[in-house]
């Protein structure tokens, strides 16, 4: 088995065959071409609006890929400067300039109709700007002078992020607009801005490849940093960023499960999501990111990248070699950062354990470091783990007191996210223990120490080791919190069985017997253990934090005692288990 570290240096040994080549282009101008109709058929003529209502501003990203498509001269392109592409882009900037305020600001609205206030919206003014350098010497004078009085507006407040700004996923992607903005308006000093601002960027990436809002990574929006840098450097050719998109591309590398879905063990604002992105094109500027690329693009007769990132590889993006990562490897131990997170490739199971810890955020974005390991088989999928929320400490792989102390009120938008005295859901330090057989984490809840082990057995088989001093008099509870699959059986060896729905279930020990199964999974269980569903999770993203039934969690609650304070669980693949 390969050990891999990456730390000051970034070491990542390679452990596959020789590069490949990642040269999606033919299949990505499909695709664009083929979105073209659909696109021009959700326009409203009249207001120049993409999509249903409610409209929201993300709507017009539409016109950069309209754009792409009349810019691209091709045979197999049959829209390139096409007069009716070219108007419906047009009418879409005209849509953003109607509805932008007189301080460049936009109403941020989501699709649930909820708003948010008034904002520089960085995803939809980058990508008019980007549609704006394809096609302004296209424009007729006057449509032009329109859309640049109302771009000016808000670059003027841009002026001032690039000044003062701190470094943040959404700024770095305003940088690579006022890059963008500098070649449309022939300005050296936006271009000096964006440039001097992607520097300070690049200073803040962690050796290990993420950048931090917080504390520890932000999976998603790391993506974020390097589309932006990406974008800049497609428009600059700046070489400084070019080690920090490798960095970024190895350190998403490593936390990808095999299914292609990431890995949200360290994630501190969102929990898993299954599906697999396809990769920005930031990443297509180094070997190392395109060899990420062709990874996560395989089998290639089902890409599903979205039609916004095929046009932006198919206008910036390089094609070339792509070279293996450690994460392509059947076994290998990776350590990143500074003993800050491991994963653990053992064919068929993929480990990840996270050391990531801090106090406890009041902000309802910033998510309680409570869950810091997951569990993936290659045929069952994520069986543990699922990440972090807040409000539920049965999330949290171990307790101290009360549980009931911390809960969501349904309707609460404004919440109180400190548990009350009596309750301790989250660690103050965390230690990982790098061992190739059986790695494991150590956490400390005041004075009370915790142990969390996951031991590979063979192909299908994995065990679990929950341990505590018990040194305080409060009740000291494991948890390991699986992922649920709504509507699947779930069975156990005392005969009880139920469909997870929203029915509450809260099984004894008695009911459970030995072991329950779900979703071809059997988990073997100690005495006393309780088995409860539906633990669910606060949905920041919602005002008052109601989430479904798809984000909760099925949670296997533990309790140790001075004479039990070593409990183990097994976990056994079954045969009907089938491939994610």
């Amino acid at each position: 088995m390969k050990y891999i570290l990456i730390f000051s240096a970034l070491l990542l040994t390679s452990v596959c065959a020789a590069e490949s080549d990642w040269n999606p282009r033919a299949a990505y101008l499909k695709q664009l071409v083929d979105s073209v109709p659909g696109f021009l058929s959700i326009q409203n003529k009249d207001s120049g609006r993409f999509g249903k209502e409610p409209w929201i501003t993300e709507d017009q990203n539409v016109i950069f890929q309209l754009a792409a498509a009349w810019s691209i001269q091709d045979t197999a392109n049959p829209y390139y400067h096409d007069q009716a592409v070219l108007e419906a882009i047009m009418k879409g900037g005209d849509a953003l300039v109607d509805s932008q305020d007189k301080d460049g600001n936009w109403t941020f609205r989501k699709k649930d109709n909820s708003t948010w206030g008034q904002t520089l919206e960085p995803w939809a003014f980058n990508r008019w700007m980007r549609a704006y350098h394809i096609i302004q010497s296209a424009m007729p004078a006057e449509r032009r002078a329109t859309w640049e009085k109302a771009m000016l507006v808000s670059l003027k407040r841009l002026e001032s992020v690039m000044r003062s700004g701190r470094v943040h996923n959404k700024t770095t992607y305003h940088a690579a607009t006022m890059y963008c903005a500098g070649l449309c308006f022939q300005r050296e000093d936006w271009k000096q801005a964006a440039h001097d601002f992607m520097a300070k960027v690049v200073a803040e990436q962690s050796l290990g490849g993420w950048w931090s809002e917080h504390s520890g990574p932000v999976v998603g929006y790391n993506r974020v940093y390097v589309e932006g840098l990406g974008l800049y450097y497609a428009l600059s050719h700046d070489a400084g960023v070019l080690e920090a998109l490798r960095r970024g591309a190895l350190y998403h590398a490593t936390l990808t499960y095999p299914n292609g879905s990431s890995v949200e063990t360290v994630d501190e604002r969102n929990p898993f999501h299954e599906g697999v992105d396809r990769g920005k094109v930031g990443f297509s500027f180094t070997p190392e990111g395109r060899g990420y690329l062709l990874r996560q693009s395989e089998p290639p007769g089902k890409w599903s990248v979205s039609t916004d990132d095929a046009a932006a590889h198919l206008l910036y993006g390089e094609t070339g070699a792509a070279k293996p990562t450690a994460a392509d490897g059947d076994e290998n131990l990776t350590v990143l950062g500074n003993n800050e997170a491991l994963v653990l490739r053992k064919k068929p199971w993929f480990i990840c354990l996270s050391a990531f810890t801090c106090e406890q955020s009041t902000s309802r974005w910033i998510q309680d470091r409570q869950n810091f390991m997951s569990i993936f088989h290659d045929r069952a999928g994520l069986i543990i783990g699922g990440g972090n929320t807040k409000l539920q400490p049965l999330w949290s792989n171990f307790t101290i007191g009360n549980t009931g102390l911390l809960k969501h009120q349904p309707g609460d938008e404004k919440p109180e996210f400190v548990a009350k005295r009596g309750l301790i859901h989250l660690p103050t330090k965390a230690a990982l223990r790098a061992d190739q057989t059986a790695p494991g984490i150590d956490l400390a809840y005041g004075t009370e120490q915790c142990r969390l082990t996951a031991q590979p057995l063979d192909d299908t088989r994995l065990k679990l080791i929950c341990e505590s001093t018990v040194n305080t008099p409060l009740p000291v509870e494991g948890h390991i919190v699986f992922l649920p699959h709504v509507k699947a059986s779930l069975k156990t060896a005392a005969g009880k069985s139920a469909t997870l729905g929203e029915k509450v279930i809260e099984w004894s020990s008695r009911d459970v017997g030995g072991w329950f199964e779900c979703h071809g999974v059997r988990v073997g269980v100690p005495p006393g253990s309780t088995l409860r569903w539906p633990a669910r999770a606060h949905n920041p993203y919602k005002k008052d934090g109601r989430s479904t039934l798809e984000e909760a969690r099925l949670v296997l609650c533990v309790p140790f005692t001075k004479e039990a304070n070593k409990r183990e669980i097994t976990v056994e693949i079954l045969s009907s288990s089938k491939p994610e």
